[in-house]
């Protein structure tokens, strides 16, 4: 089911501060931004590879990654794992017992279906489902 690490999400206060670090001292190279509004987030993509690393910026102190940082500090927020069909991905880790967050795929992030697994069932890492076009 799990095709390969599609991104790792970190938190972050401040997303131009953030990308001082990974672009001019990690040297990775900007993608691409997006804000999603029905997640109240600014998104910056750095591809490694086949893969990214997504920063994730509130703009609502309301949205699921302030409440983050206000409980945890930056840092990484979640985990997500490329899959070819997400509603089979999503029956299948309900039919292993898994909580999820989402019973149906979202929107995310750079056009992505996504859904949630509760990191209750996943000794407490945010996983996050993710189905792209290639």
């Amino acid at each position: 089911m799990i095709k390969k690490i599609d991104h790792i999400g970190i938190a972050v206060s401040n997303l131009e501060e953030a990308l001082k670090l990974y672009t001019d001292v990690l040297g990775l190279n900007l993608a691409d931004t997006e804000i999603v509004e029905e997640q109240k987030v600014k998104v910056a993509f750095l591809p490694i590879g086949d893969t990214e690393i997504e920063l994730l910026e509130p703009t609502d102190p309301d949205s699921p990654i302030a409440k983050f940082i206000e409980k945890r500090g930056q840092g990484i927020q979640h985990i997500a794992f490329r899959v070819d069909n997400i509603e089979e991905a999503i029956k299948e880790m309900k039919d292993k017992g898994m909580r999820m967050i989402d019973e149906k795929p979202r929107y995310g992030a750079g056009g992505a279906n996504i859904a949630f697994i509760h990191p209750k069932s996943t000794q407490g890492v945010l996983v996050e489902l993710s189905e792209r076009e290639e």
